[in-house]
């Protein structure tokens, strides 16, 4: 899989304006991208929501390769937990998480690791 070297801004904020929809639950989804760049969001069927977490259905991925995930924290809190960084290890390198009040000032993108990494936005 390439390097992912940013996320085209309509696919950032179709996130942050299905995160904020779902609020106060949790929204995840897996990251597809072209080139680099990530594209598209997939949600995957089974995938089940609450104030405190969103769990995917990992069995019902396509045969794709995911580029990484991305999730809400309805708290604001952009801090991956432990439930995080163990399907961070499942999932692909990039891993999105956006923030109440869901604007481009209130999201991260972690690693694999969880640690925070830079992530361009491409018009």
């Amino acid at each position: 899989m390439k390097k992912i070297k940013g996320i085209a801004r309509d696919t950032l904020r179709f996130i942050l304006e299905v995160s904020k929809s779902s609020h106060p639950n949790e929204f995840a989804g897996l990251l597809q991208a072209e080139e680099g760049i990530i594209t598209e969001v997939l949600l995957l069927p089974g995938t089940e929501s609450g104030e405190s977490s969103a769990s995917l259905s990992l069995f019902m991925i396509p045969n794709i390769a995911a580029a990484g995930s991305v999730h809400s924290h309805p708290t604001g809190i952009i801090k991956p937990s432990n439930a995080d960084l163990q399907m961070f290890g499942k999932t692909g390198s990039c891993h999105i998480i956006v923030g109440f009040p869901y604007d481009l000032q209130s999201w991260k993108c972690f690693n694999s690791r969880g640690e925070e990494t830079n992530l361009q936005i491409i018009d």
